[in-house]
């Protein structure tokens, strides 16, 4: 049986509008958060195995930033950085959300606490109106159906998968060429909260971009300006490519189909913003990967480690900013390979270049550089960033085990376990890839940062899981 492709209509969408008003001088936010994308799997990063020209020409008339990070290698703590500009411990998020068993087992929240910052809330303050479409994940998942709606937080609509409360797309597997179709929800039907489409899983983007472009539609006629969260469920496993997209079948051919349909689907959404007067030079669109890639699937290029490590390849992702209206037309296609910062800076930065005002008592870790975001400026952030694993992520045989705790200040990158035992550090300037370690070279600059990251970790609030607190004598051999 195939699925239709359903026209996602704004009768489900059940939040109501705020009254109108002028935003003629603020910018349209869209923020496109990829699940699980390696560093180097866009042609604009450097595959030539993987074509995707949608992307790759965002890239082109915007700027990419190659020193870009997440603030947690696995999705819902990545997540809650981006929503809060707060390191995600803050709130007790620290890996996957899960069902109620295991998210209590590893010391986590069932949901983000919706007394959280919000950029969608802080955004009402400038007029904004606020949509989410696609993946949450940060409450009303598994058996968790007493999480907040998404709304809760400061959306004005919003339609998301089986991660998340609220009207939601859920995705029939194998409806594509005649195989019977079997529902890929994790049981989300079950939760009730909000109406349920079945839709083609291998169209899902699709379908979150049909829902995107009409709510822009719609504040665009009102006169708003708007936020929009477009976060497919893509490219995360398992794989659901079309039939002509499946190459070899191997899980790398599986993936490579899914990434180049994706980018097509997203093609539709940065082909109306660049042909509609109105939002072309109106629009910022903000383009990254929620952390690295999944093993065997996608790539990290040059990159050491995938999603779950402290390694680059976990933690830096590919960055695009698209904006016509906002960037200095001198500075469109070039590459940003020097400015440092992180995921909680964008949310900050966006709050700055709204116009946008956050709660008197909130207290960001992100710091504003809105200046390098639309190329107006190269800063840095000032702060080291921090992280800290997710505690389901330590691995098992002891040459394979993963530091705790990870830092970067500067040109230096340090990786150590909690109690600060068995340091790798990197100087990446010169070893992106992380290949050679340095601690026993420069004791000073170990010392200095072993202090810094491990105070970090005493001063948020403590999780569980495999291996928390273990001391370990041996230090973890540094890939050769």
């Amino acid at each position: 049986m195939k699925l239709p492709r359903f026209s996602i209509t704004l009768c489900l969408l059940l939040v109501p509008f705020l009254s109108a008003r002028s935003a003629v001088e603020k910018p349209n936010i869209i923020f496109i958060l990829v699940d699980d994308m390696g560093w180097g799997d866009l042609g604009a990063f450097g595959n030539k195995g993987t074509k995707t020209p949608n992307i790759d020409r965002l890239a082109a008339e915007g700027l990419r930033f190659t020193q870009f990070y997440v603030n947690s290698p696995i999705c819902s703590p990545s997540r809650t950085a981006l929503t809060t500009g707060q390191y995600p411990q803050r709130w007790k998020i620290t890996s996957y959300l899960s069902n109620r068993a295991e998210n209590e087992r590893r010391g986590m929240a069932q949901w983000l606490d919706p007394a959280a910052p919000s950029l969608a809330r802080s955004l009402k303050s400038a007029g904004y109106t606020s949509g989410h479409f696609g993946k949450w994940h940060m409450g009303g998942q598994r058996d968790v159906g007493e999480a907040p709606m998404i709304t809760e937080y400061g959306f004005d609509e919003s339609l998301t998968n089986f991660e998340g409360l609220g009207p939601r797309l859920l995705g029939m597997a194998d409806a594509h060429d005649g195989k019977p179709p079997r529902p890929h929800s994790l049981n989300s039907e079950k939760l009730g909260r909000g109406p349920v489409i079945w839709y083609d899983r291998t169209h899902l983007t699709e379908g979150f971009v049909g829902a995107a472009i009409q709510f822009m539609n719609k504040a665009e006629a009102d006169g708003r300006p708007f936020f929009i969260n477009l976060w497919p469920d893509d490219v995360h496993s398992p794989f659901f490519p079309p039939a002509d997209r499946r190459g070899d079948g191997s899980k790398r051919e599986l993936y490579r189909g899914v990434l180049e349909t994706m980018d097509e689907q997203l093609g539709k959404l940065f082909d109306h913003v660049r042909d509609t007067p109105a939002l072309k030079d109106r629009t910022l669109i903000v383009f990254c990967s929620d952390n690295g890639h999944e093993p065997g699937a996608g790539t990290a290029g040059p990159l050491r480690g995938a999603k779950g490590t402290l390694y680059e390849g976990g933690v830096r992702s590919p960055l695009i900013v698209w904006g016509p209206g906002l960037i200095p037309a001198g500075k469109a296609g070039q590459t940003n390979g020097t400015s440092v910062f992180a995921a909680f800076d964008l949310t900050v930065s966006l709050l700055a270049l709204s116009g946008g005002t956050a709660p008197i008592d909130t207290t960001f870790d992100g710091e504003n550089l809105s200046p390098t975001l639309i190329g107006t400026g190269t800063d840095s952030r000032k702060k080291p960033i921090f992280w800290r694993r997710p505690p389901d992520r330590k691995g098992t045989a002891e040459e394979n085990l993963l530091p705790d705790l990870a830092m970067r200040d500067g040109e230096w990158k340090l990786l150590c376990n909690y109690d600060g035992s068995a340091p790798q550090l990197y100087h990446l300037p010169a070893d992106a890839g992380e290949a050679t370690n340095l601690a026993g070279r420069h004791p000073e600059v170990v010392e200095k940062m072993t202090r810094a990251v491990t105070a970090w970790h005493d001063s948020l609030p403590p999780d569980h899981g495999p291996a928390l607190g273990e001391k370990r004598s041996r230090r973890q051999a540094p890939r050769k």
